[in-house]
């Protein structure tokens, strides 16, 4: 199977042109919950390939507001490519999505979801178990900290979710940067920084977070929320065994549009199967 058969094509792609602001990309990723978007400038002969926005870039960046200076470079292919050999690129760069470029010419995007789909159509290997593929190193977060702090974690550990974690210290839910980017907002005109200030009561006054509160920053922002974690959280988290297969799984992620499974072993959080994860049984194909 090649990239020309998983991809999307031009066709169907949804693109922002340059020049351009934060708020034509926004429209895209909160209204009709898209991760990333390609870039694209008009010319006299037609439109060329840029680079890329994901959700990332606008919470990494968020001073910025010029789409020129917010997009980025990622590793391109073509339709000629095997599937086998997208995931590797993926897995190496460490990048979710691979616009195919000919020529400049933006031919189609193929992400870590269509070589998901793959695999749960049975076009490519899916017969590895997902226990072989899980991470054990799991981000988590207390459910009463504020999503501002929720949002830094995933930041610093560089995943796009978290595991919320109970007053015993079980999972109690799952936020992730789809939840954090549903609830932001631009905001315009601010100069100042922690407008929800932690009380001199408040559990979570320390020093590094206690000034974070709804995070203005100078002329235009998002603004996260600073309320609980609980309160943006999924409570009916969807998990898998390890005894499942990498098909299985791929299937799952499909149904539920989700992009990570917790595993568990009976009660007890053991690691978590990312949709990248999927993709590593097939890179030594």
């Amino acid at each position: 199977m090649n990239v020309a058969d998983a991809m999307t094509p031009r066709d169907d792609v949804v693109t922002v042109e340059l020049p351009g602001t934060r708020d034509d990309i926004l429209e895209y990723l909160q209204e009709r919950a898209f991760s990333a978007v390609p870039v694209v400038k008009a010319g006299e002969d037609g439109e060329r390939y840029r680079g890329l926005i994901s959700r990332d870039d606008l919470i990494e960046r968020p001073e910025e507001d010029q789409l020129a200076l917010l997009m980025r470079d990622v590793p391109t292919t073509t339709q000629d490519t095997t599937v086998p050999e997208v995931a590797s690129l993926m897995v190496d760069s460490g990048t979710r999505r691979v616009p195919v470029v000919e020529d400049e010419r933006l031919e189609g995007i193929v992400t870590v979801t269509d070589v998901v789909r793959a695999i749960a159509d049975g076009q490519a290997d899916g017969d590895t178990d997902v226990g072989g593929l899980a991470r054990r190193d799991i981000n988590t977060t207390y459910e009463g900290a504020p999503l501002t702090v929720a949002e830094r974690s995933i930041s610093y550990a560089n995943v796009p979710y978290s595991v919320v974690l109970g007053e015993t210290g079980d999972m109690a839910g799952m936020v992730t940067e789809v939840d954090i980017i549903d609830v932001a907002r631009v905001v315009e005109g601010e100069d100042k920084t922690g407008d929800s200030m932690a009380a001199d009561d408040d559990d979570w006054k320390w020093e590094s977070i206690k000034a974070v509160g709804s995070r203005y920053l100078p002329t235009r922002n998002v603004q996260i929320p600073a309320e609980p974690v609980r309160e943006f959280m999924t409570s009916d988290v969807v998990t898998v065994t390890g005894k499942r297969t990498s098909r299985d799984a791929a299937q799952t992620m499909l149904d539920t549009d989700i992009e990570q499974l917790p595993l568990m072993s009976g009660d007890e959080l053991t690691g978590i199967v990312r949709d990248v994860d999927l993709l590593a049984a097939l890179t030594d194909e």
